[in-house]
């Protein structure tokens, strides 16, 4: 652990050490019944209760409705001030920073060290299902002081939820009695899908940054207020502000996104003017640009971050604003105890819930819900393609096992040198030796525009590209960062030094089948998807990647090493 360069202060170890005392372990290697009898529901769920109001929050849940395995990122870079701040912390860093034991349930939940055994140990995570029983516990712990929120990427992600146009998110939403929610993926259905959607809602849909571009008027809610254990509440949302960027503007054409800081502070200052004793920011902007906007607008209580799918088990403090970050695929559920006075927030107390599937006992109305709404797919759902050999997983910032296979996929069924994936980081994990079933790869590219075009592209152009997604995640400037990971790449080659300038990050580019330099002229033929240009053709990924492992049966995936790294 020598040379890390990261210490846990006072309030960090405070709030961790019960998450900690939950999951804690006598070292691997665990029987899965050993890990289970380890770690309890009741030992989850312990908790001392504090102050009036009691935050519940969730976030990017990409459609999942029953348990999965996700895997945590092994690389998440940070550039100028937050380098090597969280959530720019994985694996050994991570675990030294937190004061997690190694081979726990919180280290399972919470890094990458060691996956695949703590996996066959502890089991998956989420459910929709499991995640009721503990809003359930907690509401009947803290009667009229808890609020639940959701910070969008909610309707997308899944084959039902593809199948049903976000219906099915919608009905299990409001099944579990969400109080309120922000959004990004949502936009993906179109204008008319959102607006029907939210109109079957039955809670706010908050997205406060949202102008009209004809009538320059806001489009949705951006306050909702909420009244818990006496205490006058106002939730201010904040969708992604660069989803015509990220996504296609065609689906939006009418609607114009952005942070803007300037509506943000308006939006405070109006629910300071309205009463509210609590301010809670339910934003999708990332983690990174969240930090800054709460060192930047006075006012706001506590931010409820989505977007880049971090897990932090502490709130972190950025002056009097307390940040709270989710994590994703319904793997946790934070709890953040509130005691507010006169002059704000006087204490906290939080916990980021790891919802271990194998440990938590389902809520049998929702389980039935699920169930319901799976019926009509089941079949087609559990459909067995090929088996994996290795792990499957998508995170990190270069490079993922799945994201690697989908770029097999793409060379070989479009017959391509060079492929390009985009790089989502929703998409669920699999063990060694598990089936890959259709569910499995809608879960990896479930989207409405999911073309897999074949284009010729200049050595010149495909920099290009990679030096734009490189400045949108590390640019220093974390208002100009758009969340995701670096493009996927199959074929290609190349080194990448994050502290460079932009346009200048990306060098060394090789075409791997031959091992000669890719030259700036010369024409690649190159496959790719989820482009954002309408006027995109070529069969649906989902059905290139599902061709291709039929035709494989079998798939053994080793980690990329062609991108190199200069930190």
């Amino acid at each position: 652990m020598m040379g890390l360069g990261v210490m846990v202060n006072r309030r960090e170890f405070l709030q961790v050490a019960m998450s900690i005392a939950a999951g804690a372990s006598l070292g691997m290697p665990w029987s899965h019944a050993a890990a289970r009898q380890a770690v309890s529901q009741d030992s989850l769920l312990e908790f001392d209760p504090l102050g009036q109001v009691t935050l519940l929050h969730f976030t990017d849940i990409h459609a999942q409705l029953v348990p999965l395995y996700f895997r945590e990122p092994s690389v998440n870079l940070g550039v100028g001030a937050v380098r090597g701040e969280p959530p720019h912390l994985t694996q050994e860093a991570f675990l030294w920073r937190f004061s997690i034991e190694p081979g726990s349930s919180s280290a399972y939940a919470l890094s990458s060290e060691d996956f695949a055994s703590l996996a066959k140990a502890y089991g998956k995570v989420g459910g929709i299902d499991r995640l009721a029983t503990v809003v359930q516990a907690i509401k009947a712990e803290r009667p009229g002081k808890t609020l639940l929120l959701d910070s969008g990427d909610t309707w997308q992600g899944s084959l039902t939820s593809l199948r049903t146009q976000g219906t099915d998110m919608v009905r299990v939403m409001n099944a579990l009695g969400v109080e309120a929610m922000s959004s990004h993926w949502e936009f993906t259905y179109g204008t008319e899908r959102v607006m029907a959607l939210v109109e079957q809602l039955d809670f706010p849909f908050l997205a406060g940054n949202i102008v009209d571009t004809e009538w320059e008027e806001e489009v949705f809610e951006a306050i909702a207020y909420f009244e818990r254990g006496g205490v006058n509440i106002a939730v201010v949302g904040q969708a992604f502000p660069y989803t015509p960027v990220a996504n296609p503007r065609y689906k939006i054409p009418n609607w114009s996104f952005g942070i803007r800081e300037n509506k943000v502070r308006e939006h405070v200052a109006r629910a300071r003017e309205n009463g509210a004793q609590l301010v809670v920011l339910l934003s999708h902007n990332g983690f990174d640009v969240d930090r800054k906007l709460a060192g930047r607008v006075d006012g706001i209580d506590v931010i409820l971050t989505g977007h880049t799918h971090d897990a932090i088990p502490v709130a972190v403090e950025v002056g009097k604003c307390l940040l709270v970050a989710s994590g994703s695929h319904g793997k946790f559920l934070s709890r953040l105890d509130l005691d507010v006075g006169p002059g704000g927030v006087k204490d906290f107390s939080f916990k980021l819930i790891p919802i271990l599937a194998d440990v938590i006992a389902p809520a049998t109305d929702m389980a039935e819900t699920v169930t319901a709404i799976r019926a009509p797919f089941a079949q087609e759902l559990s459909t067995e393609l090929a088996r994996t050999e290795t792990l499957l997983y998508r995170r990190g910032n270069f490079n993922g096992t799945f994201d690697d296979l989908i770029c097999h996929a793409l060379r070989e069924e479009r017959d391509a040198q060079i492929a390009l994936s985009p790089g989502f980081r929703w998409g669920g994990s699999l063990l060694p030796g598990d089936p890959i079933t259709v569910e499995d790869v809608y879960n990896q590219t479930a989207i409405t525009y999911p073309n897999a075009y074949r284009i010729q592209m200049t050595g010149e152009q495909l920099k290009a590209v990679l030096e734009d997604v490189a400045d949108n995640l590390f640019n220093p400037d974390p208002y100009y960062q758009q969340g995701g990971d670096m493009v996927r790449v199959g074929g290609l080659g190349y080194r990448i030094d994050v502290n460079e300038a932009p346009g200048k990050r990306i060098s060394e580019m090789t075409l791997l089948d031959s091992g000669a330099a890719i030259g700036a002229q010369k024409q690649y033929t190159v496959a790719g998807w989820a482009s954002v240009n309408p006027d995109t053709e070529g069969p649906p990924i989902y059905d290139v990647v599902a061709a291709y492992l039929q035709r494989k049966k079998t798939v053994a995936i080793e980690p990329n090493t062609a991108v190199k790294m200069t930190v």
